[in-house]
C-alpha cells in the first residue's frame, strides 16, 4: 500500500491505514518503536502535522502508545482492539 496524494482520502486516514496494514502484518512488531515523525514524513512525502494526525488515529484506536523522551511504540497484540 502507497500514500496517493493525488486521491480523495485524507492523507493522515491513508498514512493510517498504511501503519496498521503494517502493524497486523507484523512488519511493526509488537512492543517495538514505529519510525520517527521525521522519517515517516520522509518516507511518505507527508507533513509534520499530517503525519501526527494519522499516528494519533492509531493511537485513539489502542495500535500505539508515546513514551515521553523515547517514542511511539506498538501496543502488545493483546491490548489491541477486537476484530
Amino acid at each position: 500500500m502507497e500514500i496517493d496524494h493525488d486521491g480523495r482520502k485524507p492523507l493522515k486516514y491513508q498514512l493510517a491505514d498504511l501503519l496498521r496494514e503494517q502493524i497486523m502484518s507484523g512488519e511493526l512488531a509488537p512492543d517495538r518503536a514505529i519510525p520517527s515523525e521525521q522519517q515517516l514524513m520522509q518516507r511518505y512525502e507527508l507533513g509534520r502535522d499530517t503525519v501526527r494526525a494519522g499516528v494519533a488515529i492509531l493511537k485513539e484506536e489502542g495500535y500505539l502508545v508515546a513514551e515521553r523522551g523515547r517514542g511511539t511504540f506498538v501496543r502488545p497484540r493483546e491490548e489491541w482492539p477486537a476484530q
